[in-house]
This record gives C-alpha cells, sequence and structure tokens, in this order.
C-alpha cells in the first residue's frame, strides 16, 4: 500500500514538472516569434533604405541626363519626374504594409503557440489528476 501512495505522490510529480515545461515552452515560443519580429523589422528597415538610396540615385541619374540634353526639367519631363517618385513611394508603402503584416503574423502565432501550451498544460492536469485520484481511491479501497 506504502508503494501505490508513494506511485500517486510520483505521478503527481511527474505532471507537475510536465506542466511547468509545458507552459516554458509555450513562452519560449512566444517570446522567439517576438525576437523574430524585431529582427524581420530591423532587416526591412535596412532594405528599405538600401532601395531608397538606389532609387534616389536613378531620379539623379534621370535629372542630370535630361539637363545635360538640354531637355528642360519643367512640364513633362517634371511630370514624368513626379510620376516616377509617386510610384516609387507606393510602392515602399506597399512593401511596408507588407512586412508590417508579415511581423504581426509572426507575433500573432507565438501567441498562438503560448496559448496551446496553457490549454495543453491544463488538459494534462486534468487527465494525470482524474487518473491519480482514481488510484488513490483504488488504494483506499483494497
Amino acid at each position: 500500500m506504502a508503494f501505490a501512495v508513494i506511485a500517486a505522490y510520483a505521478a503527481l510529480a511527474g505532471t507537475a514538472v510536465n506542466l511547468y515545461g509545458t507552459i516554458q515552452a509555450g513562452k519560449a515560443a512566444e517570446d522567439a516569434a517576438k525576437e523574430q519580429a524585431r529582427q524581420e523589422k530591423i532587416q526591412a528597415e535596412s532594405e528599405e533604405l538600401a532601395r531608397r538610396e538606389e532609387l534616389n540615385k536613378q531620379l539623379a541619374a534621370q535629372n542630370a541626363a535630361m539637363a545635360a540634353s538640354g531637355v528642360a526639367t519643367e512640364g513633362t519631363p517634371a511630370s514624368i519626374s513626379l510620376e516616377s517618385a509617386k510610384t516609387i513611394s507606393q510602392s515602399e508603402g506597399m512593401i511596408s504594409l507588407s512586412g508590417k503584416l508579415a511581423r504581426a503574423q509572426t507575433v500573432r502565432a507565438g501567441k498562438t503557440a503560448k496559448s496551446a501550451a496553457y490549454t495543453k498544460a491544463v488538459g494534462t492536469l486534468l487527465s494525470n489528476s482524474a487518473a491519480t485520484a482514481n488510484n488513490v481511491n483504488t488504494i483506499k479501497e483494497g
């Protein structure tokens, strides 16, 4: 009978360790997702800066080429340059929005992993508690 009681307590201890591990894994998944999103944001900002620098060089080269060829930088050439700048700005806005949405999805995935870990922990607790209670009742009856 003493062995059965010890086994029941060992089962409870095992359940507690399992719960702790599951919860910590969920927290770690959430933290990893947040860090990944932070790294993606830094990378996106760096890439955006590089794209803007390249596009500014291209616009400057277009203006210099027009000026060197004697084309006035007013009227149609100016409106073409303005439209190019607008298109570039819209493109950058879409790229930025896409990156923000991807980072938000990564953070949501981390939160979901954490929530799933808590749910799994509660399920394990309930399942193991019921089994342990049944074993204790069997010991008392026997």
